[in-house]
Parts: structure tokens; sequence; C-alpha cells
């Protein structure tokens, strides 16, 4: 079958191609360039033997083959000392309520709370089931031949009897638990254990975003499972650890894998795996392990004297965001956490810490939020000076500060909000920022014990302060670093602020201390 050209009345319906650069001669030119370079490309392509081609899979398997056996090794050096944490919660029994009060429903909460709309009737009894049995399963690895197991926290909480497994079935009864919950970590040891295989510890400050790491574990019982991956991030944060830093990997972890090493091409542990995040239960791609160095130091003490001794310097700290860094001239948001409040009597106090600071180093390393600030103080030496390096007022400022104890029965003080205030009491309104405030001394005090402000009795709508997070009920302690008693001293600490410039406000909650940048957008 022969072809024929379109018809010239087709040809010219048709969108033309692109002119070259250049016009005329020159067009044509560039275009014999081209198609000069790309029969060069070609035959360049078609020069390559067979046996180059071979060459160059034959080197690629090379480099692959080095890999694979990178993993196996590791993965067979660090194996051993992986093992299977199996708890149980004994079923507990619930005593006979005998009879129950009129009016009260023993099935509230349950889908039999409508039968008894009304309470039982007089003279009723019931027995409530006895609570059965749970059980659980995780991972762990061994890091001491007499039988100490390094787990989480979460795999042993609430556990009555503890069996942990080895690759090899060997089977152990746990004799003790030693458990860090702010931590997520727990020790656990083992009865008439000796001579077991251990895994050694890694550096995991050395790990860098892209380096292979391994997930060894137990996840759906499948025991003594490996998969790879790489360090996708550094310095994640979870809701439920608090003091904890994470590193992130997308080497496969799923339920059963808690407790488990994450190891290195060498076989050295360098985290230990906990958490994932994922829609489904399952992997996506984003799990999460404590570094091994902070998983080294909690169990060490854990080891030493089952429980957990950590340094603290007494600050309420908020993040700094672009804002309120700009406000207090500080150049970079990331480099530095603020100080929100100062705790009477604590280290900070009495190195000379104020509110408004900017902590941006302790001990020559930088602080790049407020998790990261917490983690350096807490490890360091108890008793001994350290350096504390401030942005205050546009300068930097060194301060020597010599950490304590954190107090075991430390906590943030609570309460409820302060209710609004008498109809008729002494209000000053303020239209620039959106908020009208009274005295104190107009409100019941017990939620503010101990702390001189005024009282926030509303909020406009749409104002600065309610952009800002302010409402009813907060206790303003400060204008900048001006303390405000009365609300004719907070009158006078707004003359020269202006919302245009920003308003910097100390604020006392129930939860605690803030502070507040307010300014128009």
């Amino acid at each position: 079958m022969s072809h024929s050209l379109p018809s010239a009345e087709f040809r010219s319906a048709l969108p033309r191609p692109p002119r070259l650069p250049g016009r005329g001669r020159f067009g044509r030119s560039t275009m014999y360039v081209l198609c000069a370079a790309a029969v060069a490309a070609a035959a360049v392509i078609a020069a390559v033997t067979p046996a180059a081609r071979a060459e160059t899979t034959a080197e690629n398997l090379v480099h692959a083959n080095a890999l694979s056996k990178a993993f196996r090794n590791a993965a067979e050096i660090a194996s051993p000392a992986v093992v299977v944490v199996r708890s149980e919660a004994k079923p507990k029994k619930t005593a006979g309520r005998g009879p129950q009060r009129r009016g009260e429903n023993p099935f509230k909460g349950t889908p039999f709370e409508g039968m008894f709309p009304d309470g039982v009737p007089e003279g009723f009894e019931f027995n409530m089931p006895d609570r059965q049995p749970s059980s659980g399963s995780g991972s762990g690895v061994i890091v001491d031949a007499s039988g100490v197991v390094i787990t989480n926290n979460h795999v042993v909480e609430g556990a009555d009897v503890v069996t942990v497994e080895l690759s090899d079935g060997r089977e152990y009864k746990a004799t003790s638990i030693e458990t860090d919950p702010a931590s997520d970590l727990a020790v656990v040891r083992l009865a008439d254990a000796e001579g077991l295989p251990t895994a050694t510890f890694g550096d995991s400050d050395k790990l860098e975003i892209g380096d292979w790491v391994i997930a060894i574990g137990n996840p759906f019982d499948l025991e003594t499972t490996v998969s790879a991956g790489i360090i996708s991030g550094k310095g994640r944060e979870l809701g439920g650890v608090r003091r904890a830093q994470f590193l992130q990997t997308d080497a496969a972890i799923n339920p059963g894998n808690s407790g488990g090493p994450l190891i290195n091409l060498e076989g050295e542990v360098v985290g230990i795996n906990t958490a994932i995040a994922s829609s489904s239960g399952g992997n996506q791609g984003i799990g999460f392990a404590i570094p091994a160095n902070l998983a080294r130091w909690v169990t060490d003490q854990l080891i030493a004297d089952g429980k957990v001794e950590r340094a603290y310097i007494g600050v309420q700290m908020g993040p700094l965001d672009t804002r309120m860094a700009a406000k207090l001239g500080v150049k970079d948001h990331r480099s530095g956490v603020l100080v929100n409040d100062v705790v009477p009597g604590s280290p900070a106090a009495a190195a000379g810490v104020q509110e408004l600071d900017v902590i941006t180093a302790f001990d020559g390393q930088p602080v790049r939020g407020t998790r990261s600030l917490q983690e350096i103080v807490e490890r360091s030496a108890i008793g001994k000076p350290h350096s504390l390096t401030v942005f205050r007022d546009g300068e930097q400022v060194t301060l020597t500060i010599t950490v304590k104890p954190l107090p075991s029965d430390l906590a943030q003080e609570g309460g409820t909000p302060q209710r609004r205030a008498e109809l008729g009491s002494e209000t000053f309104y303020t239209e620039e920022f959106g908020l009208e405030v009274r005295d104190k001394t107009t409100l019941a005090e017990d939620g503010y014990a101990g702390f001189d402000g005024v009282i926030v009795d509303r909020v406009d709508e749409d104002g600065p302060a309610a952009k800002a997070g302010l409402g009813p009920g907060m206790l303003i302690r400060k204008v900048g670093k001006t303390p405000v008693t009365t609300i004719e001293q907070f009158e006078a600490a707004l003359a020269n602020e202006s919302a245009a410039d920003g308003l910097v406000l100390s604020v006392r909650t129930p939860r605690g201390n803030l502070v507040m940048l307010l300014e128009k957008d």
C-alpha cells in the first residue's frame, strides 16, 4: 500500500512547528548541527560493543552484591541478640458489688445502659464478670550476657508476666522490669541466664540523613524479620513521648517491631524501634526509633539504679516563631528557645536568666528547639558549672549555671480559668489591641496565687489579642519587661507600644506561663 502526502490545503491547517533560533541560512545551519549531533550520539551508542555492555552490567552487579553482603553481614551480627518479648496481664478478679443504690446504673457506658435508664430496682444484685487476661508481644535486644534486655516501656507496661524468647528457641522469665515512661524505654532482667549473645551500641550522633539502616524484630509474630532502609530524618518529636527526639526511617517497621534494634551496616545498634506513622496500622514508610545514645544513657541508669535522674535548669520554654524572633532582634528563629518564665529558686534564677531571654546554646551546643535544649540539659553533669548562652536586648550574653536534679514531684501548676469579674468593676479597654482588662483583686485568685498582674476580661473577636491566642481569664503579668499589677500600670505601659510594631506580653494561664506577640496583620 502506498501513502501520499497530505494535500496543500490540509498541510496549511496543521500547526506549524516552532521556528529554530535565527533566521534564513543561520536557522538551517543550526538544524544541520543538531542533526549531526544526534547522528554522532547514535553512532557512539551503536559503537558500544556487547562486551562493553556486559562489563558495565558486571560492575553494577559487583556493587549490588557488595551492598547485599553488607546487609547480610550486619543482620548476622545483630540477629542472635534480638528477642521476642511476650507480656501477659493476668485476669483481674472483680468483687461483686452487692445491692445497688436506687438511681445507679451498673451498665453505664456499655451497650446495655438503656436497660436501666432510671437505675436498678431496690435490692437488685449483680456480679461483674472477671476482667479477661490480655497479652501482647514485641521485640527486644540483649545488651548483657547475664540476661539484660532493652525494649520499649509500652511493650511491657502493665504486664504481670514477661517471657523472653531467643532466636534459638530458648525461653526465660523476667525477674524484674525497670521502666522509664518518659522516654518509652524499659530494661528486663532474665532469670538464670548466662552467656547470652549480645548486641553492641553504635554512635547515633554520627548518623546522617541517607545512611543505610536495618530494622530487626518480630512484626506480626514473624520472628527475626529483617528490613532495610535509610535514615529519613532526625530530631523528630512524638506527642506521646515527652523526653526523646526520634530518628525517622523508611525501613519497614510494623506492630511487633517495637523494642527491637535499628542497626547500621556494621551491625551496631543505633536506635530502638518504637513507633510508626500510619493510617492503616501497618508500615507506610515512616517509622521512628529512639537514638542509641539516648537509649544507652537511660538504660545504663535503669540497670544501675532502677531509675533515671535528669538535670534541669528551671525555665518554662516556648517556641520562637519568625514574628517573635523579629520583634526580639533574633536573626534566625530556628536558633534558640524563648524563656517564658524562670522558676524561683531554680538554677536558672541563680544564674540570672530572665524572661524573654532567648537561649541559643548550652555548653557550646547549639539549641534548635525546646526538646533539643531539654535533651542537652537533662544529660549534663549535675552539680557542675555549665555555660549558658542567651540573646538579650540585642546582645549575646554568656551565663554560668549549675544544674540540679529534676525534682520528682515537679509538675505544672494547674487550675481552672478565672471567672469573669463582677459587673461594675473598673476596667481598661484598648481598641488598638482589642482587649479589656480588670484588676486581679476583683476575682477569685486561687488559680493565680503568688502571681501579680491584670486579668483579661474580654477580647475583640477579630482583634490582635484574639488572633494571638489571648482569652478571658488569662493573667497578664508583664508588658514587654515591665511588670503590671493594676489596670493603671497596664495603661501606662501601653503608652509607648503599638500594634504595628508588635506588643510582647508575658501571660499566665492555668497551664503555665506564655509569651505572646500582639500585632496587626
